[in-house]
């Protein structure tokens, strides 16, 4: 179940850490964000270290769909009703900027760089559509309604967003990597102020950024409740005929479509970790009805933390957590908002301001619709009376048939059928 980039890209390899050291800045997490947080801070002239318990990249950034798009989602018409024209702004301002700077590195190495147009289409609401095309209007971006499409099957209507882009992600974050201060295989076992623990040294440090994906210490942040996990899942189809544009569903649970190479990637059948849903089963029955003749060369399964108001949390870790920051619920966005991560945090470490920082602060407002829901899928798994049981919070664990996985519901961590860790935020195997 290898990811079409992992199998045409080649890994390049770090040590582990054997001694102790120290370092201005410890980056934890070697993903896309983690990585894009050492580039831009390396470039900055800031000592850092970047810390990966396994190897860079063997998590959610390998399982990307890799859309550098702002266009996120019906997200922008919520941004305005929920906070306002000026935030929204700044939101969208952030982005736009964040995926300027991913192309403009991208043209310097071969990572398949193509800019393409984007579209956010709905099976069923002319009107979402419309509004959020009026809310990226009124942003200032030319966005338009289209009611056709290349997709082959009707839609009530997309909105389209011209000069975006795909590339390679693995192609790209291994290219950026190969000059940076990386050690694989070396496991934070414990995290105290200024101090790391390793299996074979201690790491000294002035500040420290966790970009593990979900983040893994619980007693700060109430990351436990402010964040729930979502899988998806892709095909690479081979004999597909292919849009030239990158299309998504508005709704969770709906299909994505783009291409590489000769190839169209489909992606869907989403569900809430540790839930029932479509799984590959869902892909499969939709390529044998409009791809009848196509062929299923890979296929991949990706998970993305998702904030309960949209906005990912970027910024200090806790309020009492100084010199200790967060980069986390990217809400299947990850490839713009690891950059924005990346230049938040590069000035926030720094001791200097930044004007995006305030809208993606890890301790504004939780009391949203979704944290009632998360708290209670937490008291379920919680009170649920089977074993196994997730080593992070207690939960119950739920077999998942397709991927031959137990996985928590109420956070996300997923373990293999002998108890393997595959999703944080558990940190350790599970005995089973």
């Amino acid at each position: 179940m290898n990811s079409m980039w992992t199998e045409t890209s080649k890994r390049p390899t770090f040590p582990a850490l054997q001694t102790s050291i120290k370092t201005d800045v410890l980056i934890i997490g070697g993903g896309m964000a983690g990585i894009l947080c050492a580039y831009l801070l390396k470039n900055a002239g800031i000592d850092c270290v970047l810390a990966e318990a396994k190897q860079i990249c063997d998590g959610v950034t390998k399982n990307t769909t890799a859309k550098i798009t702002f266009q996120h989602g019906l997200l922008y018409h919520q941004l305005i009703n929920r906070f306002g024209k000026e935030k929204a702004s700044l939101y969208y301002a952030v982005q736009k900027e964040s995926c300027e700077r991913l192309v403009s590195l991208c043209k310097n190495m071969d990572c398949d760089l193509e800019r393409k147009d984007s579209f956010v289409y709905s099976l069923s609401d002319p009107q979402k559509i419309q509004n959020e095309v009026n809310a990226l209007r009124t942003l200032g971006e030319d966005a338009a309604f289209c009611r056709e499409t290349e997709l082959l099957f009707p839609v009530a209507g997309a909105v389209q967003v011209k000069n975006q882009a795909r590339f390679h992600p693995l192609k790209f974050v291994f290219g950026i990597a190969k000059e940076l201060p990386i050690y694989e295989h070396t496991k934070i076992l414990q995290l105290q102020p200024g101090k790391a623990t390793t299996h074979h040294g201690e790491i000294r440090f002035k500040t420290a950024i966790v970009a593990t994906h979900f983040p893994i210490l619980n007693k700060h942040g109430a990351y436990f409740l402010k964040l729930y996990q979502h899988r998806s899942y892709a095909l690479a189809l081979e004999g597909a005929e292919s849009p030239r544009g990158m299309y998504v569903d508005e709704k969770d649970t709906g299909l994505s479509f783009r291409t590489y190479q000769n190839l169209l990637l489909l992606g869907g059948g989403g569900h809430r970790t540790g839930k029932q849903g479509g799984n590959w089963k869902e892909l499969e029955q939709f390529a044998r009805r409009y791809y009848p003749g196509a062929k299923i060369v890979t296929r991949w399964a990706t998970q993305d933390c998702v904030s309960l108001d949209g906005v990912p949390y970027i910024g200090r870790y806790g309020k009492n957590t100084q010199g200790l920051y967060v980069a986390t619920g990217f809400n299947k966005w990850g490839m713009s908002s690891s950059m924005v991560s990346a230049m938040i945090l590069t000035d926030l470490v720094q001791g200097k301001e930044n004007k995006y920082a305030s809208v993606f602060n890890p301790a504004r407002s939780i009391f949203t619709p979704q944290l009632l829901c998360n708290a209670w899928e937490s008291l379920l798994g919680i009170l649920t009376p089977t074993v196994p049981r997730c080593p992070h919070l207690g939960c119950a664990l739920k077999y998942n048939p397709q991927e031959h996985s137990w996985d928590c519901p109420c956070h996300g961590s997923r373990f293999d059928e002998h108890g393997a860790l595959l999703n944080n935020p558990a940190t350790d195997d599970k005995r089973m």
